[in-house]
């Protein structure tokens, strides 16, 4: 009986273990934005609308930033959805890029051309997932900016949440 609690123990200790390892391993860590798009957006022509976030993953803000564990940070998902009004059809944007923003400089990480105008009120974006975003996501003041095209008008001002997933990797031991 002893040996049978003792090998259950040590088969609860390894399992575990793993999922812990895993985690530690490779981490998805969510950052969220709230852009706003004005009711003056006029179709047919490209708009910008840029927010730092509004949440972040503490391991990159505050004090105990642990950003050196980390690497090889890619780019996982993306999606906007509407926020105020929150049943607004989305179907309103011909096309939505989305870029992270570090000082002057910027990368696409997300985009959706030929949106559906029966799209709901949220867009899963095609992710670029080639590039790593390491000095963008560590740097603290990363904003998120959208550039969109209207393919039809709005009648009051539009706020969507940008929300971006980042897969990392822990930053190899010196």
């Amino acid at each position: 009986m002893k040996k049978i609690i003792g090998t259950l123990g040590i088969l609860t200790f390894i399992l575990v273990s793993c999922s812990t390892l895993q985690s530690i391993v490779k981490s998805t860590l969510p950052y969220t934005s709230t852009l706003i798009i004005p009711a003056t957006s006029q179709t047919g022509k490209t708009f910008s609308a840029t927010s730092s976030a509004s949440s972040l993953d503490q391991i990159f803000t505050g004090s105990g930033s642990n950003t050196s564990q980390i690497s090889q940070v890619r780019m996982s998902s993306a999606k906007i959805e509407a926020i105020s009004p929150s049943n607004q059809n989305l179907g309103v944007f011909r096309s939505v890029k989305i870029y992270l923003l570090n000082g002057s400089n910027q990368v696409l990480v997300a985009s959706r051309n030929d949106v559906s105008a029966s799209s709901g009120n949220s867009i899963v974006l095609d992710i670029d997932n080639s590039k790593f975003l390491d000095e963008y996501v560590k740097s603290g003041n990363v904003r998120v900016k959208m550039d969109y095209v209207l393919q039809s008008n709005l009648n009051v001002d539009l706020s969507v949440k940008a929300s971006l997933g980042f897969n990392t990797s822990p930053a190899p031991s010196n």
